[in-house]
């Protein structure tokens, strides 16, 4: 009966994310040096990781134990920064130290979804809660205190985790049928359109979407970077649902990757480390034909990572105490 219930709307559309994050990182060497690799960074950023934190926050409506906390996310973030360090210090021969207060590589994540576990039961009680929060992301950037505790990050991507809580899946309802899904594509299709043909966006950082950075450090003055945070923020929400409104709901042969996101997250990321600081590979990407190659890596990167030895590892990680 359980499995009858299961949501695969959102196993699918982890799956989908999770392929997002990994060719995101794995062209964050190259991207600049080819014009496709170049836009398809943009898309990726433009709403990957609020997709994911939105999502994140649905599944997180029950105020969750204190035990549930240590045992899956902070022992295994104080793991996993112990498992980077050695790799960074023994095996890649690059210069850096154990800072548990900076997360190292995508391990902010970890950090941030047990503050934000902890925090939305306390924020949602102030009134107008969500625009409260947009407004701390917007303002957050006016201050420049780098990946310290990852604070940056935790608090611009917030207001997604705190959306994510309060959304019902019976919303789409009303949407998704024949004329929502064309309606959908026909506007995600102008977006991909629109990027590829505006020069605008080609004068910004793509660090606009990371969260992490001042505006200062984007090189911005304070009005410009509020505004173009904004419109980050709106581009990201309307992605999110549009994306809600086009992908499957029905049980597919790749859903069951939906439940091994964390162990994809995780080991995708020494794979990186050990291209991106052991050899020149990945900055080396320039052709068409290159990028493709890359891609279909990281497909391949995706399916190894995603079997069970992995998952087992994770998993017993995060049920250590």
């Amino acid at each position: 009966m359980e499995h009858k219930q299961r949501e695969y709307l959102f196993d699918n559309y982890k799956v989908f994310l999770i392929i997002l994050v990994v060719i995101g990182h794995f062209i964050e060497p190259c991207y600049d040096q080819n014009p496709f690799l170049y836009e398809l960074k943009w898309g990726i950023v433009a709403f990957h990781m609020p997709a994911f934190i939105f999502i994140s926050g649905y599944f997180s409506k029950k105020v969750p134990s204190v035990r549930k906390l240590l045992s899956g996310l902070v022992i295994p973030y104080f793991v996993y920064e112990v498992v980077y360090y050695l790799l960074y210090t023994f095996i890649l021969d690059k210069e850096t130290e154990l800072y548990f207060a900076r997360p190292k590589f995508s391990l902010w994540y970890l950090m941030a979804l047990c503050v934000w576990r902890l925090m939305a039961p306390v924020v949602k009680k102030i009134p107008h809660y969500l625009p409260c929060s947009l407004a701390a992301g917007l303002l957050i950037g006016l201050v420049g205190i780098g990946n310290f505790l990852s604070i940056p990050r935790i608090v611009f991507f917030f207001p997604f985790f705190l959306a994510g809580t309060v959304f019902d899946s019976a919303w789409l309802a009303r949407f998704r049928n024949g004329k929502g899904y064309v309606c959908a594509l026909g506007i995600i299709g102008s977006m991909v359109l629109f990027l590829f043909t505006d020069r605008y966006h080609r004068q910004l950082p793509v660090k606009i979407f990371y969260g992490r950075y001042s505006y200062e450090e984007l090189g911005m003055s304070a009005a410009e970077g509020i505004l173009i945070r904004l419109v980050c923020y709106g581009i990201s929400f309307l992605l999110i649902y549009l994306f809600m409104l086009v992908l499957p709901t029905k049980e597919k042969f790749y859903s069951y990757l939906g439940e091994r996101t964390m162990a994809v997250y995780i080991f995708h990321g020494i794979i990186y480390s050990c291209l991106k600081y052991g050899s020149s590979v990945l900055g080396t990407v320039e052709s068409n034909g290159e990028s493709i190659l890359l891609i279909l890596f990281c497909f391949i990167i995706v399916w190894i990572v995603s079997r069970k030895p992995f998952v087992q590892v994770t998993n017993k990680i995060a049920h250590l105490v």
